[in-house]
């Protein structure tokens, strides 16, 4: 794209039936984000309650310093797919995801973006509802908990530390952009954006933002049928959309691990072992490939030759604890050297 186009932030809106908030939201840009060398893209999903001429007569009136841009989608087509086609008409350096529904504010946004901008080591921040002493209204038990549930997994599977994988709110480098291909046309896409970022091997820094909660008589559109398919897609992203080489592994340590499982318990207790050993294998073998993977096996079957009864199970898990700092040691001993992708 040529230079003299190029914008220092392009903040991509989605859009979808927010007619009663286009107004205030757009006040609030106009206090935080008025200036030349700044775009508002936003991306109308498909909207049918008059969300769409709201949105033009703002543009008519011109009373903005900014870039203003209105990409329209014939049907609706998702929060994720808005979003996809936001960054494609995007000329920034720094691409803003906002929502348009007011649960955020453009304040925090603001404050993310000079962050981000006044350190070149930071290329990524996500908002968070759950980390700062910032106003809060939040009368909905049941979608903080599949939230706070969700980044907890999402933490496991990516060896990561984040507070809200699903905050609405995120600011982001074009390199990073720029590494990514995103697929998810719904509200999945925050997983499938956290977890294409965490795989190009990008940190994600986080900031504590305002919340107040909009209810579903408010126009809210993210329902609890989203926050269980946010599960299958915390599954998909972990366990299926990796290279060839890290699936097989995948399989592999959790045959292995199934096996150990085998060896604990009896009855019904010994089903649950070998499951519980089945997810935990696969978990090892998306962090170390079929090598030091194999590693860790022959560090358990090692542990299985000492004691009886409780006491091999004692020298098994040690064992594995073993294996596991080993094959962590050897893993990265050998990061650098033309041996790193067999472990």
């Amino acid at each position: 794209m040529p230079l003299e186009n190029k914008k220092n932030l392009s903040i991509i809106i989605p859009i979808f039936n927010e007619k009663n908030y286009i107004k205030k939201l757009y006040e609030q840009l106009i206090v935080y984000f008025n200036k030349s060398n700044i775009e508002i893209i936003f991306v109308d999903d498909g909207s049918n309650d008059g969300s769409s001429e709201v949105l033009n007569n703002i543009k008519n009136e011109k009373n903005y310093k900014f870039i203003y841009k209105i990409v329209t989608h014939d049907i609706n087509s998702g929060k994720g797919r808005a979003i996809q086609t936001g960054i494609k008409h995007s000329d920034g350096e720094y691409l803003l995801l906002q929502d348009a529904d007011l649960e955020l504010d453009s304040k925090d946004a603001k404050e993310m973006y000079e962050m981000i901008i006044s350190n070149s080591d930071i290329k990524c921040i996500f908002g968070s509802r759950y980390l700062s002493g910032k106003l809060k209204k939040n009368n909905y038990f049941f979608n903080s908990l599949i939230g706070k549930i969700n980044s907890l997994i999402f933490n496991i599977f990516f060896s990561q530390s984040l507070s809200d994988v699903h905050c609405g709110l995120k600011i982001l480098h074009r390199s990073v952009v720029d590494k990514i291909k995103l697929t998810v046309n719904d509200f999945g896409i925050e997983i499938d954006l956290a977890s294409q970022i965490v795989r190009n091997n990008f940190f994600i820094y986080e900031f504590g933002v305002s919340y107040f909660f909009r209810s579903k008589a408010q126009g809210k559109k993210i329902t609890w049928i989203d926050g269980l398919k946010s599960f299958y897609y915390l599954i998909k992203v972990r366990f299926f959309d990796n290279s060839a080489s890290t699936n097989l592994s995948i399989l592999y340590s959790s045959i292995y691990m199934s096996f150990v499982g085998s060896h604990f318990g009896m009855g019904l207790g010994n089903t649950l072992f070998i499951i519980f050993f089945f997810i935990f294998g696969s978990i090892i073998g998306i962090h170390f490939k079929i090598i030091s993977s194999s590693i860790i096996f022959l560090f358990i079957f090692a542990g299985s030759f000492f004691g009886k009864g409780n006491g091999t199970t004692l020298a098994v898990i040690i064992f594995f604890i073993l294996g596991l700092i080993f094959a962590r040691y050897l893993k990265k001993f050998l990061s650098n050297s033309k041996f790193s992708i067999y472990f």
